[in-house]
């Protein structure tokens, strides 16, 4: 006797009920989970980068979207919508129809939560660092004044800072092809 298996869902069929839906949803290889809501801390967090990130990003000619836009990590099969995302330059898109994922990233955030910092530092992060665009991913705890910072040294390789702003209260985030160094007491206020 064989037991048949329900197929998993294909990145197609992800993106068109995605583009339904009212609530977003992440995809991996046919694994679906939708997103939950953001704390109150979590979104003044990314308030907070947004603001201080602004005038950098204008000067410098790159541009972020915090929050709503996919991003398509193709080595995983996955896309994701990270907390924040700089795109440096014309942004490329997986479907000129439909604008709303974006391939081309050089700085991915995401705000930890306990629902998930495990796949925000672990299988996430290891997709992100897939994408070849990519020079920096950076995961901020909601709790307290803490990054994780994963610089790209080359094709290959990343560097790995992490800032704790509970022992240095002149912690600064730093993003080198921004030419950034950002206190981390400025994203932590309020």
């Amino acid at each position: 006797m064989s037991t048949a298996t329900a197929a998993l869902p294909t990145a197609s069929e992800y993106l068109a009920a995605e583009r339904e839906a009212e609530e977003r949803h992440e995809f991996m290889a046919g694994e679906i989970w939708a997103m939950s809501g953001a704390s109150l801390r979590h979104g003044q967090i990314v308030w907070n980068l947004v603001e201080a990130l602004g005038p950098r990003l204008r000067a410098s000619g790159c541009r972020g979207y915090a929050n709503d836009l996919r991003v398509r990590v193709p080595l995983c099969d996955a896309y994701f919508y990270p907390d924040l995302v700089v795109v440096c330059g014309e942004p490329q898109v997986e479907d000129g129809e439909n604008p709303d994922t974006l391939l081309n990233p050089r700085l991915l955030v995401e705000v930890l939560s306990p629902s998930t910092e495990d796949v925000d530092r672990g299988r996430k992060s290891a997709c992100y660092r897939s994408l070849p665009t990519l020079e920096a991913y950076v995961v901020l705890a909601q709790d307290r004044p803490w990054a994780e910072v994963l610089l790209r040294r080359d094709a290959s390789s990343w560097l790995l800072h992490e800032i704790d702003g509970g022992t240095d209260p002149d912690a600064a985030l730093e993003i080198p092809f921004l030419d950034l160094a950002l206190p981390l007491a400025d994203l932590y206020r309020e």
